[in-house]
């Protein structure tokens, strides 16, 4: 079969959930013998300006085709989805598979072609509080697209099914993100960048955006009497006032360490030798980074929005949304008992095992590609 990727920013990357689920699905399907093209757009790596330079043709059998973008604020989605899709039907995929909303709206495009379009909605975009006015109102429209025009839409959490149903009659194929499980890693680089040592540290892992919380968790943070360290590891994405704001309650807090976006063996010993996992959003669509802690067997903490609650079951601890006093209280008592800690790790660690393998989310996408 041959499949065309849309929606991603660039390949390989960390960058979001969008670029990790494309990076698994697309790598998995050529392994298994399928022809796959993912598209993707110019612009700013996250990973630094070093990688900026990087464009890449080939990525383990994944075939990468850049396009071109218009980078204005709210335009380089808008224009890189379009020439993306172009490129797409160029190439004469049997399917393309638009992943979010915004790339969604250049669906009616793979219809008028005759290609079979496929659409993962990866999270209720418009919502984020980082977009203006237009970009907004074009993921709403990307969104509206989506229910009305793709063949098959694929939703991440049972909260984003009802949400299509409610909205739009509109009836999803619920398939959540998987993860792989890997073994933890011993200290090493961390020790000398940040000075941690294993258990000494509490992780929050995600980009610097509004919508995760990150205010609530530095504000709940202040006052705790702990000799922890509360590490933040991401970079800011579109979003560098709110970054600046984050730093700014952390103040000269020595307790507080921002890594800025970290990836490879500095990424792995981070999960690896957290003593708590957190993740404070007030809004998600599958948060990988929880599932990524969880398969490292952390003890997890979040907000206690469907999308996370769904995701960690009983094996973590949720806390009311927003509430700054509440996050406090989980944290203060998550912290003082180590036994109770290790117990959710453990539980965590067999539920993504059992319950959210990449091999089973592969199998399933297929099904969505190849139904008439």
């Amino acid at each position: 079969m041959k499949i065309a990727m849309l929606g991603h920013k660039r390949m390989p990357s960390r960058e979001g959930g969008v670029e990790i689920v494309v990076e698994e699905l697309s790598t998995r399907l050529v392994a298994l013998g399928h022809e796959v093209t993912v598209y993707s757009r110019r612009g700013h790596n996250v990973a630094g300006a070093s990688y900026d330079a990087q464009e890449l043709t080939e990525y383990r059998g994944v075939r990468i085709k850049t396009v071109p973008t218009v980078e204005a604020r709210g335009l380089a989605a808008l224009s890189s989805s379009f020439f993306a899709t172009l490129a797409a039907l160029r190439d004469k995929p049997d399917v393309i598979h638009f992943h979010a909303e915004g790339p969604c709206a250049m669906i009616p495009l793979a219809k008028l072609a005759g290609v079979r379009s496929v659409a993962t909605i990866h999270g209720l975009d418009w919502q984020r509080a980082k977009w203006g006015r237009f970009a907004t109102s074009y993921l709403k429209h990307g969104e509206r697209v989506a229910a009305a025009k793709a063949d098959e839409l694929i939703v991440l959490s049972k909260n984003t099914q009802n949400y299509f149903r409610e909205t739009y009659g509109r009836e999803t194929s619920y398939i959540p993100n998987g993860v792989t499980v890997n073994d933890p890693v011993p200290v090493e680089a961390i020790a000398s960048a940040y000075g941690l040592a294993s258990e000494s540290y509490v992780l929050f892992c995600g980009r610097i955006v509004p919508e995760k919380g990150i205010h609530h968790l530095i504000e709940a943070w202040q006052g705790l009497e702990t000799d922890k360290t509360l590490v933040i590891a991401g970079g800011s994405s579109d979003s560098r006032d709110y970054f600046d704001r984050v730093k700014g309650l952390a103040g000269d807090n020595s307790k507080v360490v921002f890594t800025d976006f970290v990836q490879g063996r500095v990424l792995q010993e981070l999960f690896s030798n957290a003593c708590l996992y957190v993740l404070p959003s007030d809004l998600e669509g599958m948060p990988i980074s929880l599932l990524e802690a969880m398969s490292y067997g952390r003890c997890c903490l979040t907000s206690d929005i469907p999308e996370c609650a769904e995701v960690l079951g009983e094996t973590g601890v949720t806390f009311r949304r927003s509430s700054v006093e509440a996050l406090h209280d989980a944290l203060k008592k998550l912290l003082a008992d180590d036994r109770l800690r290790h117990v959710y790790g453990t539980k965590a660690r067999a539920r993504v095992v059992n319950d959210f393998g990449w091999d089973t989310v592969v199998e399933r996408t297929l099904e969505l590609y190849r139904h008439n």
